[in-house]
């Protein structure tokens, strides 16, 4: 089935969404979506196996709750890309807003640039379905806050010197999980609950097929990359807030 254009300028979320919806029901393989400009909630409860392309800018909550297709962007996105997003793939050429994979419980979020503040918030996961956030540059405060599991990994590719990540907050109460940061991290950066420590060999090797699959992607060479020093993040405890509570 030839690939299905749809051209945005203008249009509101709604018939937009509505049109996506009808073509993938209808059984189109690839939507390329052109002269997108904020629409919101592209690809938000889609299954299947569908490659939708954005040209442009997308809104809040691309792919949210999406399970199995693949997105890419070729542009910035907004707010809150792969929320709650259970399984496929988004790929952003450019930047995300805040909350860049926020309560993602499977799938792969790759961010070619930045993201902005509570990155990767309470992402989950269960059994085997693990999702993954990969930041490409740099990312704002409290980063991982509030993990439950899943995989974030930060490469600061525009940070050739390396100069320890100082952005606060750094996987506050996280209790499931772990964050991996390309350098170090400043001592004040990390957040309560989170302890951190260099990654070693048999670690660095668990997250070298996400590493060289971000690269394919976007067209990088990965061995600069993973001949690099990391850092992990991880939990002090499954229970970091556990003494603020009363127990009867």
């Amino acid at each position: 089935m030839p690939a299905m254009e749809i051209d945005a300028q203008g249009m509101h979320y709604t018939p937009l969404n509505q049109m996506i919806r009808r073509a993938v029901s209808e059984g189109a393989d690839e939507i390329i979506l052109r002269n997108i400009m904020g629409q919101r909630f592209i690809g938000d409860g889609l299954m299947g196996t569908v490659c939708i392309t954005v040209e442009g800018v997308p809104g809040g909550d691309l792919g949210m709750l999406m399970q199995g297709p693949t997105i890419i962007v070729h542009g910035n996105a907004d707010h809150a890309p792969g929320n709650t997003m259970d399984d496929g793939l988004i790929v952003i050429h450019g930047s995300s807003g805040d909350a860049t994979a926020h309560s993602m419980r499977g799938g792969r979020v790759y961010v070619r640039d930045d993201i902005g503040y509570r990155g990767g918030i309470h992402m989950k996961q269960y059994l085997d379905k693990r999702p993954v956030l990969i930041i490409g540059g740099d990312a704002h405060a409290f980063l991982g806050e509030y993990m439950a599991g899943g995989l974030i990994i930060m490469l600061r590719l525009g940070t050739e010197d390396l100069t320890p990540f100082a952005e606060m907050g750094i996987a506050s109460g996280i209790h499931g999980g772990e964050i991996f940061i390309r350098g170090g991290i400043e001592d004040w950066a990390l957040g309560f609950g989170s302890v951190c420590s260099p990654a070693d060999p048999p670690q660095m090797e668990t997250i070298r097929p996400y590493i060289l699959d971000f690269c394919r992607h976007f067209g990088l060479e990965a061995g600069p990359v993973l001949s690099s020093p990391f850092t992990r993040i991880a939990p002090v405890s499954t229970r970091p807030f556990a003494d603020k509570y009363t127990w009867e």
